[in-house]
């Protein structure tokens, strides 16, 4: 076969001498062509049946590495045992799901239906809601006021690893500023819960404005931010609330579903049950309020939603 090619690419060469150009060319084509098809029959190999040999040079390698696969299978078992050493070390009797990785799309999130107050989607008011539109089995753990400043409870969240958002009023936390800056370096969020605690419903539209506008610059001069995420406290609020938090740069009010305390659960819904997506409130609170500490309170909270499948997730995540 080799020999008919070359015989085929001299008679092509004899007779470009004699064509015009545009003849040249399209032998030129031809010659191209007639390689081409000698290559893709299998012409490559002559009549003694010698093989012919690869491209030289190193061929691209489509698969992962062993080696990477290796390290990557090691990572995650060094974590998950550091996991289970920290749920050993705070007591704990099961070691708490990871949760999965923040959605690329996050949910829209609207008022829940009954929570919404006049002219709420008109005015494109922030949205009081309890849950988070999800069908992962996931919950978000909100701690509110800021009163007890138990640093064993930021040596448990950062050794399990447990996300969590905390509300803030300024009266309970301005003692120890330091205490939150050291959670939001940890990775936790810090929210606005007003400056006194009121109830937002007996203030003024003026009153409400600067219990919320004035923690937010608290909050950005203390944490180098003023958020967009507001909780108002006991859970109430009215009209001139929202259109108040919305003129202080707050995008989302997000109340609750769960609250839990040292010794028991409570429910909103009749079912008494956690759902996909609920938010879980608790305190701030040490054994001068509760039948424990703030240690006892997360061991209730891991506890019950590590029995039921659920992870706790970064409610920012999905904001």
């Amino acid at each position: 076969m080799r020999v008919v090619v070359q015989n085929d690419i001299n008679r092509a060469r004899g007779n470009r001498a004699h064509a015009n150009p545009r003849r040249r060319a399209g032998a030129r084509g031809a010659l191209a062509a007639l390689a081409l098809a000698a290559l893709v029959s299998g012409c490559g190999q002559s009549g003694s049946g010698a093989t012919v040999h690869p491209a030289q040079g190193a061929q691209p390698l489509h698969a992962p590495p062993a080696r990477a696969l290796d390290s990557y299978a090691t990572k995650l078992r060094a974590e998950y045992a550091a996991r289970v050493a920290a749920a050993k070390r705070w007591g704990l009797a099961k070691v708490p799901l990871a949760a999965p990785p923040a959605p690329a799309r996050k949910p829209e999130i609207t008022a829940r239906k009954g929570f919404e107050v006049d002219d709420q989607e008109e005015l494109n008011l922030p949205p009081v809601f309890t849950t988070i539109p999800t069908r992962k089995k996931i919950v978000f753990l909100t701690i509110d006021d800021g009163e007890n400043k138990d640093p064993a409870f930021l040596r448990m969240m950062s050794d399990l690893k447990i996300p969590y958002t905390a509300f803030l009023s300024n009266y309970l936390v301005k003692d120890d500023y330091g205490y939150f800056r050291k959670m939001q370096a940890q990775g936790h969020t810090v929210n606005n819960h007003t400056l006194t605690h009121p109830y937002l419903p007996g203030l003024s539209y003026a009153e409400q404005r600067h219990e919320i506008c004035g923690m937010q610059d608290i909050m950005k001069k203390q944490f180098g931010k003023a958020p967009t995420v507001f909780r108002p406290p006991y859970g109430n609020y009215n009209h001139d609330t929202l259109v108040a938090a919305k003129s202080c740069g707050i995008k989302y009010a997000p109340i609750w579903d769960e609250e839990v305390f040292v010794d028991h659960w409570e429910y909103r819904e009749d079912d008494r049950s956690l759902h996909p997506g609920d938010i879980v409130l608790t305190h701030f609170r040490g054994r001068e309020d509760w039948k424990g500490t703030m240690v006892d309170d997360m061991r209730r909270f891991l506890g019950k939603v590590t029995a039921e499948g659920y992870a706790v997730a970064r409610l920012e995540d999905y904001l």
